[in-house]
């Protein structure tokens, strides 16, 4: 009688097949659609949206659309990688699943402060010169302009 041992082969790899990347020491988990990166810097923060940026495959827009982050919702920060994009995964979770400009997101702490410091600043009244030119009428000018207006 003779037993003979076979491994079962290895299932195929998709898409959707995880897999680890180590760069710079560090050990990425990540699906086999998304790249892994060159560079890596550690950051390992909770960010929130700026915009619906797309989540790429690669660190830059060669890749493909992962996803899109949605607006004011957080995500977590892996770590800074090449072109100045930044590895993202879930709130609160360590699987890389793409890839955002850096420009996509800031630190959840910073987010109000950030958003109040884009609006607009409302503009001040500009200073008007008038004089009057008979009766209730007058001539105006806005003081950054040379051209007058008669009421």
């Amino acid at each position: 009688m003779t037993v003979a041992g076979c491994k079962p082969p290895a299932p195929p790899v998709n898409d959707d097949t995880l897999v680890s990347s180590t760069v710079n020491g560090v050990t990425l988990v990540h699906r086999h659609a998304v790249s892994a990166p060159g560079e890596f810097t550690p950051i390992d923060e909770s960010y929130r949206a700026l915009y619906n940026a797309s989540v790429m495959t690669t660190p830059d827009y060669g890749g493909k659309v992962v996803r899109y982050l949605e607006n004011g919702k957080p995500f977590q920060v892996l770590g800074k990688v090449e072109n100045n994009w930044l590895a993202i995964a879930e709130p609160d979770d360590t699987q890389l699943i793409g890839y955002v400009p850096m420009k996509a997101g800031v630190p959840s702490d910073r987010y109000e402060q950030t958003l109040r410091n884009d609006r607009p600043r409302p503009r001040r009244a500009t200073k008007q010169v008038c004089v009057d030119v008979g009766g209730a009428s007058k001539a105006c000018r806005k003081a950054n302009t040379a051209t007058w207006i008669l009421d």
